[in-house]
C-alpha cells in the first residue's frame, strides 16, 4: 500500500468521524454517580446536556425525570417538559415537591425536590429528546441517598442490678441512616469520670458488665450518631445487696410500720386500763370515807367493824 492509498484513507476515516460526531451529538450529563442529603432537605439534582453540532433550528424538546421504584420495571415519570407547548407536566404525587431549573440555552435541566423522604432514595433519571438528534447519549443517572439522623435512643438495664451479679445496658435508635453507632461513658456517683473495667465489653450498643458491685453505681450515658448527628440516652444506675432489692426493702418497711402500729396500739391499751384501774380504786376510795363520816365512832379496819368508846 503507497503513501497516496494511506492518505486517502486516513482523509475518509475523519470525515466519517465528523459525519458520526455531528448525527450522535446528544450528550446528557450528571456529574456524580450517587448525591446524599439528609431527610428533610430541599436538593437540586443536576443535569446538563449539548446537542450536536450545528444544532436543528428551533430544536424540539422533550426532557423528563423519572425515579426507580424497586420491585417495578418501568420506571415512573417524575415530570415532563414540551418547549412547544412551554408547560410541564408534573405526576400527582409529586405536585408541590418538585419543579424543574431549566435554561434551554445553557443546557441546563436540573430536578429540584423540597422535603425528601426515605421514599425518595432511590435512582433517577433525566432524559432529553430532541426529534433529529435521538443518537448519543439521550440520558444518565444517579443515585439519591437520603440520610437520616438517628432517633433519641431507648436505655434499658437487662438483669438485676445486684452484688455479684452480670448486667446489659442496651441503647437502640428507632430510625437512623446510616446505621447509627453506639458508645457509652460513665460517671460514678460523685459526677466524677469512671475509667472502665476491663472485663466490661461496649458492642452494638451493648454494654456488658460483670460481677458488678456497688462501685458501678453512677451515670450512664449512651450517644447513638452517624454522619448526620447525634443524640443521646441515660441510665442511673444502683447497685444493691441481694437482701437490699426494692422489693424485700418495701417488705422491710411495711413490716416495721405494721410492727410500730401493733405496739401503738398496745400502749394505748395499757394506758387505758391503768386509768380506768386507778379511778375505780379513787371511787371505792371516797365511798368509804363517805361511810365513816356518817357513823361517827365507827372505824373499819381491815373490813372489820368496831366501835370507837367515849
Amino acid at each position: 500500500m503507497n503513501a497516496w492509498t494511506m492518505e486517502r484513507r486516513m482523509y475518509t476515516l475523519t470525515l466519517l468521524s465528523l459525519v458520526l460526531s455531528g448525527v450522535g451529538g446528544l450528550t446528557v450529563n450528571i456529574p456524580k454517580k450517587e448525591y446524599e442529603y439528609a431527610r428533610g432537605d430541599n436538593i437540586t439534582l443536576p443535569c446538563t446536556f449539548t446537542l450536536k453540532t450545528p444544532p436543528p433550528k428551533n430544536p424540539f424538546y422533550i426532557i423528563s425525570w423519572s425515579g426507580e421504584v424497586e420491585g417495578i420495571d418501568i420506571e415512573p415519570l417524575i415530570l415532563t417538559y414540551y418547549s412547544n407547548l412551554g408547560s410541564t407536566d408534573v405526576k400527582s404525587q409529586y405536585e408541590g415537591r418538585v419543579s424543574l431549573d431549566l435554561d434551554l440555552d445553557k443546557g441546563k435541566a436540573n430536578l429540584k425536590l423540597n422535603s425528601i423522604t426515605k421514599k425518595d432514595n432511590k435512582e433517577f433519571e433525566c432524559r432529553v429528546q430532541v426529534p433529529g438528534d435521538d443518537e448519543g447519549k439521550p440520558s444518565d443517572t444517579t443515585r439519591l441517598v437520603v440520610l437520616v439522623a438517628p432517633s433519641t435512643p431507648i436505655c434499658e438495664i437487662q438483669g438485676k442490678a445486684e452484688y455479684g451479679k452480670n448486667i446489659n445496658l442496651t441503647c437502640v435508635s428507632e430510625e437512623g441512616m446510616p446505621t447509627p453507632i453506639y458508645s457509652w461513658k460513665s460517671q460514678d456517683v460523685r459526677n466524677m469520670p469512671r475509667v472502665a473495667d476491663p472485663r466490661t465489653t461496649d458492642k452494638g450498643g451493648v454494654l456488658s458488665l460483670y460481677n458488678i458491685s456497688k462501685d458501678a453505681s453512677g451515670y450512664y450515658i449512651c450517644t447513638s450518631s452517624n454522619k448526620i448527628r447525634s443524640a443521646t440516652c441515660n441510665i442511673t444506675l444502683s447497685v444493691m445487696p441481694p437482701s437490699m432489692n426494692i422489693g424485700s426493702t418495701a417488705g422491710i418497711i411495711a413490716g416495721a410500720v405494721a410492727a410500730l402500729i401493733a405496739l401503738i396500739i398496745v400502749i394505748y391499751c395499757c394506758c387505758c386500763r391503768k386509768k380506768k384501774e386507778e379511778k375505780e380504786e379513787f371511787t371505792m376510795g371516797a365511798r368509804e370515807d363517805e361511810y365513816s363520816d356518817k357513823q361517827p365512832g365507827v372505824v373499819v379496819v381491815g373490813g372489820v367493824t368496831s366501835h370507837r368508846l367515849g
